[in-house]
């Protein structure tokens, strides 16, 4: 059973990877645990399922998740202006091919779910370069992102589709709304109602216990480096809402499954509504063709209309990868922890090979052949 998806899960190790953990629910039970490789590679420990990971953008879905949850109670408008909760970004400025200049639109709140608030994802701006050096500075969640708001926007906020920090501002914003920290109030309504007892938004620096290495491929080199930089933890008390989280495979799985299931942390409606392309034509000229013509809702990837597939989730820059299909009953979390990794073109197809393995089909994977013998260095 399966043998298409561990074929694939395989040819990741063969590329390279150190180790990974893949989970595969149907009808709310287990039907898959796939694990290979190692969590330790240089001292031969191998992957056992209960590794913590940086799961850098899969961040995105919990933040979104938790966000709605104050949008169903009520507490802002979708269509409401974002400096009404946060004022810094009150006068926004936009680059144009003249320089420059004062925005037009104001950002709403429904262009940072979608991604189209015309941010960016610099983090080391010579403007937040300057905050971040201040003497003692944690990095406050709230204060750091409100100096997101001196760096000009790509575009005018609603008439296009960046990658961006928006969901940091998200969390921010949360904050604010809840009058509770962003982590804690992360904790409170989505971790323990599920039972997420190994995850957070506010993890120590220090602290690598219980930790899959993570690595660095070098696309030059072949290598795969050791990494033990969190780059998205800017300070002791900021907690980033778009990349931020540490889970397990285990952890992460409850997530997908109330989120297929819906009425457990969000009403089904809404899981509905966030889960809808969204976009306009002027928005998805910049999102471009993604795997298999997907759209992007209130903060994932999702079906178009027409599509044949009908999945929704997102991934992480460490090769972390989600999936929720409430149509087949399926949800799937795939972990890892390669930054800039090989095969990240290839988890799309985790997706494809799990249906064909489910629905007793066969289909051609274009895996492509290895560039080199990739080296493992310490």
């Amino acid at each position: 059973m399966f043998e298409q998806t561990k074929a694939l899960c395989q040819h990741f190790l063969d590329m390279g990877i150190p180790g990974f953990d893949l989970i595969v629910y149907k009808d709310g039970k287990c039907i898959l645990r796939h694990m290979g490789g190692y969590a330790d590679p240089e001292n031969k420990i191998p992957i056992r399922g209960k590794e913590k990971y940086h799961i850098y953008s899969c961040s995105k879905l919990i933040t979104c998740a938790a966000a709605m949850q104050l949008w169903e109670k009520g507490m802002f408008s979708l269509e409401d202006n974002l400096s009404d909760y946060l004022p810094a970004f009150s006068e926004m400025t936009v680059k144009t091919e003249n320089g420059v200049r004062k925005a037009k639109n104001p950002i709403k709140i429904l262009h940072l779910f979608q991604m189209t608030a015309g941010m960016n994802y610099d983090m080391h701006t010579p403007e937040l370069e300057a905050y971040y050096s201040i003497p003692g500075n944690n990095c406050p969640t709230v204060e750091t992102v409100n100096m997101f708001a001196k760096t000009p926007l790509e575009y005018e906020p609603g008439e296009g589709w960046k990658y961006s920090l928006a969901h940091d501002v998200l969390g921010a914003l949360i904050e604010v709304l809840s009058g509770e920290k962003f982590e804690n109030y992360v904790k409170t309504h989505v971790f323990d109602p599920l039972g997420m007892e190994n995850s957070t938004f506010l993890h120590p620096l220090e602290d690598w216990n219980g930790f899959a290495k993570q690595f660095r491929y070098d696309s030059q080199t072949g290598q795969f480096l050791p990494v033990w930089r969190f780059w998205c933890h800017l300070g002791k008390e900021y907690a980033g809402g778009g990349g931020g989280c540490i889970s397990t495979v285990e952890d992460y799985i409850k997530f997908l499954e109330a989120m297929r299931i819906g009425d457990v942390i969000l009403k089904k409606e809404t899981v509905l509504l966030m889960a809808t392309d969204h976009l306009t034509e002027q928005q998805r000229a910049m999102y471009g063709e993604r795997s298999f013509g997907e759209g992007y809702g209130l903060g994932m990837r999702t079906q178009r209309q027409g599509a044949n597939y009908t999945e929704f989730g997102w991934g992480g820059a460490a090769g972390a990868y989600a999936s929720v299909d409430p149509v087949n009953n399926v949800s799937f979390y795939y972990a890892q922890h390669v930054l800039n990794s090989p095969n990240r073109h290839l988890r799309p197809w985790l997706y494809k090979a799990i249906q064909a393995d489910l629905h007793g089909e066969k289909i051609e994977i274009p895996m492509g052949d290895i560039d080199a013998t990739p080296k493992l260095t310490y």
